[in-house]
């Protein structure tokens, strides 16, 4: 009787052990970006803050509705990641992407443009409504990437990165958003995001 309670006392510490050494992990290489609060339009021509997205684990790439190359392997890479989450039940994940081409980029416009991926809007937001000179700053001030207009053609040049953001609003990682897209790596940075 006695073996048999150790037993149990074993297997229940064990149980406890595996439980704080899952809820210790913690992303490797990961920075601790702040991004500066903002406010932006989004494809439903609805304003979305960075005090909205407090308190939430958010997803964010730098992508344009004329792109000629990188944007729709982002947009559909984004798309696979948002599929992930909901059929892994992960509530309250925040898809965001920043046009950089804003001038371009009407609310419309990036709607009809999400619409050609079926995306769901219930946790992606497309935002604009800023400048030219101001995307190319806050991305490169928060999310240290690249952003600048093409003075020749409808071009912009910008990073592929796609980033993961804290419930404090810190970038924690950068993933490449085209190639060799990791999506299962970034599911499981977000649950240990979602268990600190």
């Amino acid at each position: 009787m006695v073996s048999k309670g150790k037993g149990i006392l074993v297997l229940l510490l064990s149980s406890v052990f595996m439980l704080v050494a899952c809820s210790n992990k913690t992303i490797p290489d990961s920075t601790d970006w702040p991004i500066e609060t903002f406010t932006f339009t989004n494809q439903e021509q609805q304003e979305l803050s960075s005090k909205e997205l407090k308190g939430k684990i958010w997803v964010a790439d730098f992508i344009f509705t004329s792109c000629d190359d990188v944007c729709l392997p982002m947009t559909s890479n984004m798309v696979k990641l948002q599929k992930k989450l909901k059929e892994k039940g992960m509530k309250d994940i925040e898809l965001v992407s920043f046009s950089v081409d804003p001038a371009v980029d009407t609310p419309q416009t990036l709607k009809k443009f999400g619409d050609q991926f079926n995306i769901d809007y219930r946790n992606w937001n497309f935002l604009t409504g800023y400048d030219q000179t101001f995307i190319e700053q806050f991305a490169a001030d928060n999310f240290h990437t690249l952003v600048k207009k093409i003075p020749t053609g409808d071009q912009v040049m910008h990073g592929t990165e796609i980033f993961l953001v804290n419930k404090e609003g810190k970038i924690v990682k950068s993933y490449s958003g085209t190639k060799n897209f990791p999506l299962e790596e970034i599911v499981d940075h977000i649950a240990i995001l979602q268990n600190s």
